[in-house]
């Protein structure tokens, strides 16, 4: 006969439920996390900022942790693949996240068909930021910002730009500029921002927007010339390039940033000591050097910062998005 299920045997089953997760908390709390590898999942194909930032954190947070962190490339979708990879996973801390801005504030917007919300995650911690730079063949014969949109006015409709895919950062830039200096461009999307750097350097394109790693060694060869940094502040490895502000066009800011995101329902002892690690490792001059030589900077974040941050960008990026009709492909 089935068992009689008395109010007694609930109370003891539910205090036993209530001692084991405070068991499991304490046991988070005193350093029991992490006992096994972490896998540090990436939206994007190796070879991008986002993959860079994440390669990064791991090498130097490996020893931090005392377990090794190991880089999962999953790119594909306009980052939903690594985010509904992420999602589905156990919420123990174990599988994470390395989000690039414009996947987790812009592609909300765009996206019909959705296999993740921001909600979905909580923050960890942002790790790398790092300004798009508008940057053009260097034989076009616009040297500065205002003698692009100079050009572009009188051959309105004849300029065209890269983007790494419709809807992506670099899209939603290139929007951003046509808005605030009153000219009319074609958008030419490609699937990632290494096939649209290698028409950019065989002509098939005249400019683009991104960050500046993949950029800075056809800059340094004169093949491709940067005509602005889309941020608040010169980057100190391209020091005589002024800021879109400096160029007379201060509301043109889209500044990418790289940050760790944990699934919703991670314990907040593991974020905590997650964050925590993740600050050691960004502070480390080491660390700070090698993002400063990628036309990057280092610029930890903590779950609240970063958490208000996305709130922020997912209301700003969705004025933008509207106003320039972007739809997603």
């Amino acid at each position: 006969m089935p068992q009689k299920i008395t109010s007694t045997y609930l109370f003891t089953a539910l205090a036993g439920f209530a001692l084991a997760g405070a068991a499991a908390s304490t046991a988070w709390a005193q350093g029991a996390y992490p006992a096994r590898t972490v896998t540090l999942v990436v939206p994007t194909a190796a070879g991008g900022t986002t993959d860079l930032s994440a390669r990064m954190v791991a090498q130097a947070l490996s020893p931090v942790l005392g377990q090794s962190v190991v880089v999962d490339n999953k790119g594909g979708g306009n980052g939903s693949i690594a985010a509904a990879q992420v999602k589905r996973a156990e919420p123990d801390g174990y599988t994470l996240l390395m989000q690039y801005s414009g996947y987790h504030v812009i592609s909300p917007h765009l996206t019909r068909q959705k296999q993740w919300e921001p909600a979905d995650f909580q923050p960890v911690a942002q790790v790398i930021s790092a300004p798009q730079i508008i940057v053009v063949r260097a034989d076009l014969p616009f040297k500065t910002l205002p003698e692009l949109i100079a050009y572009a006015k009188a051959h309105s409709g004849q300029l065209n730009y890269a983007s790494s895919g419709n809807g992506s950062l670099q899209h939603v830039t290139g929007a951003m500029l046509e808005q605030q200096g009153g000219i009319k461009m074609v958008h030419v999307p490609y699937k990632g921002t290494g096939p649209a750097l290698q028409d950019l350097l065989g002509g098939q394109v005249d400019l683009t927007f991104g960050t500046a790693p993949p950029f800075m060694p056809h800059i340094a060869s004169g093949k491709l010339r940067v005509l602005a940094v889309t941020g608040k502040e010169r980057l100190p490895s391209l020091p005589e390039v002024p800021t879109t502000a400096e160029a007379g066009y201060p509301k043109v800011d889209a500044t990418s940033w790289f940050a760790v995101f944990a699934q919703a329902g991670v314990p907040k002892p593991v974020i905590d000591k997650l964050s925590a690690d993740i600050r050691t490792v960004v502070q480390n001059p080491e660390f700070r050097q090698k993002a400063q030589a990628q036309g990057a900077s280092a610029d930890y974040q903590n779950p609240q910062q970063l958490g208000d941050k996305v709130k922020a960008e997912l209301a700003s990026w969705a004025t933008v998005v509207k106003a320039s009709k972007i739809e997603a492909e």
